[in-house]
């Protein structure tokens, strides 16, 4: 079975940046589109950005231009480069498939991100 392992959350001010990563245990990892989603407190889990098994990547209207989402496939491992953070990016974030799993589908812990000042 797939695992997810996301990990470069933190506290961080408004305007600051981080990097998160996402280990993915899988072997066809390299032929599959994946994403990076949000999930704030009281909301609904979201799809902020996605990238191709080739490398082309798509963004939410909220983060375009201040995300850029990449991948390594030779380490099965995905990446989310967050600059110009605001306080409405505070959510825990996951890595996973995209389109993502049903009901039965894993996803890891995901990692925290807090912007605040």
């Amino acid at each position: 079975q797939v695992q997810l392992v996301e990990s470069g959350g933190g506290l961080v001010q408004p305007g600051g940046s981080l990097r998160l990563s996402c280990a993915v245990s899988t072997r066809i990892f390299s032929a599959v589109a994946m994403g990076w989603y949000r999930q704030a407190p009281g909301k609904q889990r979201e799809l902020v950005a996605d990238i191709t098994h080739g490398g082309v990547s798509n963004y939410a209207d909220s983060v375009k231009g201040r995300f850029t989402i990449s991948r390594d496939n030779s380490k099965n491992t995905l990446y989310l480069q967050m600059d110009s953070l605001t306080p409405e990016d505070t959510a825990v974030y996951y890595c996973n498939l995209n389109p993502p799993p049903g009901i039965f589908g894993v996803w890891g812990q995901g990692t925290q991100v807090t912007v605040s000042s």
